[in-house]
């Protein structure tokens, strides 16, 4: 009997937004980036949306792009939207990985803004990744620039979607194919699980962490790969 298949790094799509908001239940797209890899064959396309909002000084200190520019030079938000969403699920259709550096954020935005967006294939994300296989590793941050200097991977330009987006195809590249080979061998289902489970893990054991110190925990989400 044919088993699930498994997770192909040479067939992935890397998706990135950046955004007017931290918080993905408001926040509305400024640019969207798709990197398809088939194989040798890689092809980028970003969309810069006019999210039809003003966007925050501290979101345009982050990215990069103002109101200004983003009226100017954007297209309609919701045909971003439509087609970052009908990119995303034909990749699935056609077996590919979807990419995505801190999934619940960037599914979460998806969903928000569609009110019906739902994951149909397989996930991987290699922030959550990196917390599971590495958890207790000493030292800094685990923010895409930190861990592709850690994975040796190069970012071209921090916060533009599209490098970010390779930087995290790359990231999973290499984590599959060099550091832990053994994730190339669970089935798509089974590695989709994996992470659900050790998001919701972590991220209860950073719950617990806060309520013993005080803090506020209404931001800590533990569903993977979108927040319900």
């Amino acid at each position: 009997m044919m088993g699930m298949p498994t997770f192909d790094a040479s067939r992935m799509l890397s998706f990135d937004l950046e955004t007017t908001s931290a918080n993905p239940r408001e926040a509305r797209i400024v640019t969207s980036a798709l990197v398809r890899i088939d194989g040798s064959s890689v092809s980028a396309t970003e969309h810069l949306a006019d999210p039809g909002v003003e966007i925050p000084p501290q979101a345009a200190a982050i990215h990069g792009i103002s109101t200004e520019k983003a009226r100017a030079e954007g297209r309609p938000h919701d045909d971003v939207l439509r087609e970052t969403v009908e990119t995303i699920k034909q990749a699935w259709d056609e077996g590919f990985t979807l990419i995505v550096f801190n999934a619940p954020y960037d599914l979460t935005v998806l969903r928000a803004l569609t009110g019906d967006f739902t994951v149909t294939g397989p996930v991987y994300d290699p922030l959550l990744i990196d917390r599971a296989m590495d958890r207790y590793r000493k030292g800094g941050k685990r923010n895409l620039g930190a861990l592709s200097d850690y994975y040796g991977v190069q970012l071209e330009n921090a916060h533009e979607a599209t490098a970010d987006a390779m930087a995290a195809a790359r990231i999973a590249w290499k984590q599959v194919k060099k550091v832990w080979p053994e994730l190339a061998e669970k089935e798509l289902d089974e590695l989709m699980e994996f992470q659900a489970v050790k998001n919701f893990e972590i991220q209860t054991d950073f719950r617990k962490y806060c309520e013993s110190r005080g803090r506020d925990t209404s931001g800590i989400a533990t569903a993977w790969p979108m927040i319900s």
